[in-house]
Protein backbone atom coordinates (compact mmCIF):
# COMPACT_ATOMS: atom_id res chain seq x y z
CA UNK A 1 0.00 0.00 0.00
CA UNK A 2 0.97 3.37 -0.60
CA UNK A 3 1.33 5.83 2.23
CA UNK A 4 2.20 9.63 2.46
CA UNK A 5 5.15 10.08 4.99
CA UNK A 6 5.66 13.75 4.96
CA UNK A 7 5.93 14.88 1.43
CA UNK A 8 6.81 11.28 0.04
CA UNK A 9 4.58 8.53 -1.18
CA UNK A 10 6.64 4.91 -0.13
CA UNK A 11 5.26 1.72 -0.31
CA UNK A 12 4.57 -0.19 2.66
CA UNK A 13 4.05 -3.75 3.92
CA UNK A 14 2.32 -4.10 7.64
CA UNK A 15 1.48 -7.29 8.97
CA UNK A 16 -0.29 -5.24 11.71
CA UNK A 17 -0.79 -6.31 15.46
CA UNK A 18 -0.95 -4.80 18.67
CA UNK A 19 2.54 -5.90 19.58
CA UNK A 20 5.45 -3.85 19.46
CA UNK A 21 7.13 -2.49 15.76
CA UNK A 22 9.17 -3.51 14.44
CA UNK A 23 10.65 -1.42 11.51
CA UNK A 24 12.88 -2.73 8.68
CA UNK A 25 15.22 -0.94 6.83
CA UNK A 26 16.59 -1.42 3.24
CA UNK A 27 19.98 -0.55 1.87
CA UNK A 28 21.01 1.08 -1.28
CA UNK A 29 18.71 0.36 -4.60
CA UNK A 30 16.98 -2.76 -3.05
CA UNK A 31 13.37 -3.09 -2.22
CA UNK A 32 11.47 -4.19 0.78
CA UNK A 33 11.04 -7.46 -0.55
CA UNK A 34 14.69 -7.97 -0.18
CA UNK A 35 13.77 -8.96 3.47
CA UNK A 36 13.37 -12.83 3.68
CA UNK A 37 10.10 -13.55 3.90
CA UNK A 38 10.64 -16.46 6.56
CA UNK A 39 12.81 -13.49 8.75
CA UNK A 40 9.20 -11.65 8.68
CA UNK A 41 7.26 -14.33 9.54
CA UNK A 42 10.05 -14.56 12.92
CA UNK A 43 9.48 -11.94 14.03
CA UNK A 44 5.35 -11.65 13.70
CA UNK A 45 5.15 -15.44 14.84
CA UNK A 46 7.11 -13.68 17.98
CA UNK A 47 4.12 -11.30 18.21
CA UNK A 48 5.83 -7.92 16.92
CA UNK A 49 4.53 -6.21 13.92
CA UNK A 50 6.77 -6.42 10.91
CA UNK A 51 6.64 -3.16 8.99
CA UNK A 52 9.05 -2.49 5.82
CA UNK A 53 8.87 -0.02 3.11
CA UNK A 54 10.49 0.92 -0.24
CA UNK A 55 13.04 3.35 0.17
CA UNK A 56 12.45 7.33 -1.69
CA UNK A 57 13.67 6.33 -5.38
CA UNK A 58 13.53 2.86 -5.05
CA UNK A 59 10.93 -0.10 -5.60
CA UNK A 60 7.50 1.43 -5.72
CA UNK A 61 8.04 4.58 -3.71
CA UNK A 62 8.57 7.77 -5.12
CA UNK A 63 11.13 8.87 -7.47
CA UNK A 64 12.98 11.91 -7.45
CA UNK A 65 13.89 11.70 -11.60
CA UNK A 66 13.02 15.21 -12.27
CA UNK A 67 15.91 16.30 -9.64
CA UNK A 68 19.42 17.95 -11.03
CA UNK A 69 22.13 15.60 -9.78
CA UNK A 70 25.90 15.59 -10.30
CA UNK A 71 27.68 13.16 -12.04
CA UNK A 72 29.71 10.14 -9.89
CA UNK A 73 32.82 10.49 -11.01
CA UNK A 74 32.80 14.15 -10.07
CA UNK A 75 31.43 13.64 -7.06
CA UNK A 76 34.20 11.22 -6.03
CA UNK A 77 36.66 13.87 -7.59
CA UNK A 78 34.85 16.69 -4.75
CA UNK A 79 35.38 14.18 -1.76
CA UNK A 80 38.75 13.61 -2.84
CA UNK A 81 39.84 17.04 -2.44
CA UNK A 82 37.86 17.70 0.57
CA UNK A 83 34.73 19.41 -0.89
CA UNK A 84 31.61 18.78 0.21
CA UNK A 85 28.88 16.90 -2.32
CA UNK A 86 25.42 18.50 -2.95
CA UNK A 87 23.05 15.62 -3.64
CA UNK A 88 19.49 15.72 -4.42
CA UNK A 89 18.48 14.56 -1.00
CA UNK A 90 20.51 13.15 1.80
CA UNK A 91 20.51 10.02 4.17
CA UNK A 92 19.31 12.53 6.58
CA UNK A 93 16.01 13.21 4.86
CA UNK A 94 15.65 9.51 4.01
CA UNK A 95 15.66 9.29 7.74
CA UNK A 96 12.78 11.90 7.84
CA UNK A 97 10.82 10.19 5.82
CA UNK A 98 11.30 6.94 8.24
CA UNK A 99 10.42 9.14 10.50
CA UNK A 100 6.67 10.41 8.92
CA UNK A 101 6.04 6.99 7.69
CA UNK A 102 6.21 6.22 11.69
CA UNK A 103 3.79 9.50 12.43
CA UNK A 104 1.76 8.19 9.72
CA UNK A 105 1.00 4.98 10.65
CA UNK A 106 0.41 6.45 13.85
CA UNK A 107 3.57 4.19 15.70
CA UNK A 108 5.22 6.05 18.93
CA UNK A 109 8.34 4.02 19.13
CA UNK A 110 9.98 0.99 16.82
CA UNK A 111 12.78 -1.54 17.08
CA UNK A 112 14.93 -0.15 14.16
CA UNK A 113 16.97 -2.60 12.11
CA UNK A 114 18.87 -1.12 9.01
CA UNK A 115 20.68 -2.79 6.58
CA UNK A 116 23.73 -1.54 4.76
CA UNK A 117 22.97 1.48 3.51
CA UNK A 118 19.22 1.21 5.62
CA UNK A 119 21.58 0.97 8.62
CA UNK A 120 23.28 4.21 7.83
CA UNK A 121 19.73 5.35 7.55
CA UNK A 122 18.94 3.75 11.21
CA UNK A 123 21.64 5.45 12.65
CA UNK A 124 20.68 9.02 11.35
CA UNK A 125 17.20 8.23 12.73
CA UNK A 126 18.30 7.31 15.78
CA UNK A 127 20.41 10.46 16.05
CA UNK A 128 17.59 12.90 14.79
CA UNK A 129 14.69 11.27 16.78
CA UNK A 130 16.00 8.95 19.77
CA UNK A 131 12.44 8.98 21.25
CA UNK A 132 10.82 6.90 18.26
CA UNK A 133 13.90 4.33 18.62
CA UNK A 134 13.20 1.71 21.01
CA UNK A 135 16.37 0.15 20.02
CA UNK A 136 18.68 0.29 16.63
CA UNK A 137 20.14 -2.55 14.82
CA UNK A 138 22.94 -2.01 12.48
CA UNK A 139 23.14 -4.69 9.78
CA UNK A 140 26.08 -5.30 8.07
CA UNK A 141 26.08 -1.15 7.78
CA UNK A 142 29.05 1.38 8.53
CA UNK A 143 29.72 4.65 10.29
CA UNK A 144 31.15 5.92 7.13
CA UNK A 145 34.07 7.04 8.64
CA UNK A 146 37.06 7.96 6.91
CA UNK A 147 39.59 5.58 5.96
CA UNK A 148 37.29 2.30 6.95
CA UNK A 149 38.57 -0.68 3.96
CA UNK A 150 36.03 -0.32 1.28
CA UNK A 151 34.73 -3.35 -1.13
CA UNK A 152 36.70 -5.71 -3.11
CA UNK A 153 37.99 -4.73 -6.99
CA UNK A 154 35.54 -7.66 -8.37
CA UNK A 155 32.68 -6.23 -6.28
CA UNK A 156 33.43 -2.68 -7.06
CA UNK A 157 33.68 -3.17 -10.49
CA UNK A 158 30.13 -4.32 -10.89
CA UNK A 159 28.80 -1.81 -8.90
CA UNK A 160 29.85 0.57 -10.72
CA UNK A 161 29.44 -0.88 -14.20
CA UNK A 162 26.65 1.22 -16.10
CA UNK A 163 23.76 -1.29 -15.45
CA UNK A 164 20.80 -2.34 -18.12
CA UNK A 165 18.47 0.85 -19.04
CA UNK A 166 15.50 -1.84 -19.01
CA UNK A 167 14.76 -4.53 -16.95
CA UNK A 168 15.42 -7.41 -19.74
CA UNK A 169 17.53 -10.92 -19.41
CA UNK A 170 20.33 -8.23 -19.28
CA UNK A 171 19.72 -6.76 -16.30
CA UNK A 172 18.72 -10.23 -14.38
CA UNK A 173 21.76 -10.96 -15.60
CA UNK A 174 23.98 -7.66 -14.06
CA UNK A 175 21.80 -8.33 -10.80
CA UNK A 176 22.49 -12.07 -10.25
CA UNK A 177 26.54 -11.84 -10.55
CA UNK A 178 26.27 -8.59 -8.19
CA UNK A 179 24.27 -11.15 -5.53
CA UNK A 180 26.94 -14.11 -6.56
CA UNK A 181 29.84 -11.63 -5.39
CA UNK A 182 28.11 -10.78 -2.27
CA UNK A 183 27.18 -13.84 -1.10
CA UNK A 184 28.83 -15.26 2.35
CA UNK A 185 30.59 -19.00 1.67
CA UNK A 186 28.19 -20.15 4.18
CA UNK A 187 24.88 -19.32 3.11
CA UNK A 188 25.00 -19.71 -0.58
CA UNK A 189 21.54 -19.26 -2.65
CA UNK A 190 21.47 -21.71 -5.74
CA UNK A 191 22.07 -20.51 -8.98
CA UNK A 192 18.18 -21.32 -10.26
CA UNK A 193 17.16 -19.56 -6.70
CA UNK A 194 19.19 -16.56 -7.27
CA UNK A 195 17.77 -16.11 -10.77
CA UNK A 196 14.06 -16.58 -9.50
CA UNK A 197 15.22 -13.99 -6.92
CA UNK A 198 16.42 -11.46 -9.42
CA UNK A 199 13.90 -11.95 -11.91
CA UNK A 200 10.72 -11.37 -9.39
CA UNK A 201 12.67 -8.28 -7.94
CA UNK A 202 13.44 -6.51 -12.00
CA UNK A 203 9.20 -7.70 -12.48
CA UNK A 204 8.57 -5.79 -9.69
CA UNK A 205 10.75 -2.51 -9.93
CA UNK A 206 13.86 -1.18 -12.02
CA UNK A 207 15.39 1.82 -11.67
CA UNK A 208 19.08 2.05 -11.11
CA UNK A 209 18.85 6.00 -11.47
CA UNK A 210 18.20 6.08 -8.00
CA UNK A 211 20.60 3.77 -6.92
CA UNK A 212 23.00 6.53 -8.29
CA UNK A 213 21.30 9.31 -6.42
CA UNK A 214 21.41 6.95 -3.35
CA UNK A 215 25.13 7.00 -3.58
CA UNK A 216 25.48 9.89 -3.35
CA UNK A 217 23.83 10.65 -0.45
CA UNK A 218 26.01 8.22 1.05
CA UNK A 219 28.66 9.32 0.29
CA UNK A 220 27.76 12.77 1.28
CA UNK A 221 27.03 12.11 4.93
CA UNK A 222 30.35 12.25 6.30
CA UNK A 223 29.93 13.68 9.70
CA UNK A 224 27.75 10.77 11.21
CA UNK A 225 30.78 9.06 12.44
CA UNK A 226 31.66 11.72 15.00
CA UNK A 227 27.76 12.36 16.23
CA UNK A 228 27.74 8.54 16.98
CA UNK A 229 29.10 9.28 20.29
CA UNK A 230 25.92 10.63 21.56
CA UNK A 231 23.43 7.83 20.80
CA UNK A 232 22.06 6.57 23.74
CA UNK A 233 19.54 3.85 22.02
CA UNK A 234 20.21 0.14 23.13
CA UNK A 235 22.71 -0.98 20.19
CA UNK A 236 22.83 -4.06 18.35
CA UNK A 237 25.68 -4.56 15.38
CA UNK A 238 25.32 -7.33 13.37
CA UNK A 239 27.96 -7.86 10.68
CA UNK A 240 29.34 -10.54 8.38
CA UNK A 241 32.86 -11.76 8.71
CA UNK A 242 33.28 -12.50 4.53
CA UNK A 243 31.78 -9.30 4.15
CA UNK A 244 33.03 -8.21 0.79
CA UNK A 245 31.25 -4.87 0.44
CA UNK A 246 31.39 -3.63 3.60
CA UNK A 247 34.47 -5.50 5.54
CA UNK A 248 33.77 -6.82 9.06
CA UNK A 249 36.37 -3.10 10.29
CA UNK A 250 33.23 -1.53 9.05
CA UNK A 251 30.96 -2.86 11.77
CA UNK A 252 33.72 -3.19 14.31
CA UNK A 253 34.15 0.51 14.29
CA UNK A 254 30.46 0.97 14.26
CA UNK A 255 30.04 -0.90 17.35
CA UNK A 256 33.37 0.89 19.11
CA UNK A 257 31.28 4.71 18.54
CA UNK A 258 28.11 3.95 19.73
CA UNK A 259 28.23 3.53 23.79
CA UNK A 260 26.62 0.21 24.77
CA UNK A 261 26.79 -1.49 21.53
CA UNK A 262 26.78 -4.77 21.12
CA UNK A 263 29.00 -6.83 18.43
CA UNK A 264 27.64 -9.82 17.11
CA UNK A 265 29.80 -11.10 14.02
CA UNK A 266 28.66 -14.20 11.87
CA UNK A 267 30.95 -16.24 10.57
CA UNK A 268 30.72 -17.08 6.49
CA UNK A 269 28.17 -14.08 6.33
CA UNK A 270 28.63 -11.82 3.35
CA UNK A 271 26.60 -8.80 2.23
CA UNK A 272 23.36 -10.19 1.85
CA UNK A 273 20.33 -12.14 3.36
CA UNK A 274 19.30 -14.98 1.89
CA UNK A 275 16.64 -17.31 3.97
CA UNK A 276 19.66 -20.04 5.42
CA UNK A 277 20.70 -16.85 7.16
CA UNK A 278 17.34 -16.49 9.05
CA UNK A 279 17.73 -18.99 11.55
CA UNK A 280 20.89 -17.15 13.05
CA UNK A 281 19.87 -13.70 12.56
CA UNK A 282 16.31 -14.14 13.91
CA UNK A 283 17.69 -15.15 17.65
CA UNK A 284 20.04 -12.38 17.39
CA UNK A 285 17.27 -9.67 16.65
CA UNK A 286 13.88 -10.81 19.32
CA UNK A 287 17.14 -11.23 21.91
CA UNK A 288 18.03 -7.72 21.29
CA UNK A 289 14.03 -6.79 21.42
CA UNK A 290 13.64 -8.46 24.49
CA UNK A 291 16.88 -6.79 26.57
CA UNK A 292 16.08 -3.48 24.95
CA UNK A 293 12.23 -3.93 26.40
CA UNK A 294 8.84 -3.43 24.96
CA UNK A 295 8.78 -7.17 23.68
CA UNK A 296 6.08 -8.45 22.84
CA UNK A 297 3.76 -11.23 24.71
Amino acid sequence: MKIKAGTVALEVEDTGGSGPAVLLIMGLGMQLTAWPDELVAALADAGYRVIRHDNRDAGLSQYFDGVRSPGLFSSWLRLQVGLPLRPPYTLADMAGDVRALLDALDVAQAHVVGASMGGMIAQRLALAAPERVRSLTSLMSSSGARGLPGPTRRVMRVMMARPPAHAGDAAVAHYVRLLQLLAGPDFPRPDAQLRQDAASALARAWHPQGTRRQMLAVAADTERAHELARLRVPTLVVHGRDDPLLPLACGVDTAQRIPGARLEVVDGMGHDLPPALVPVLAPLLLQHFERSGGSAP
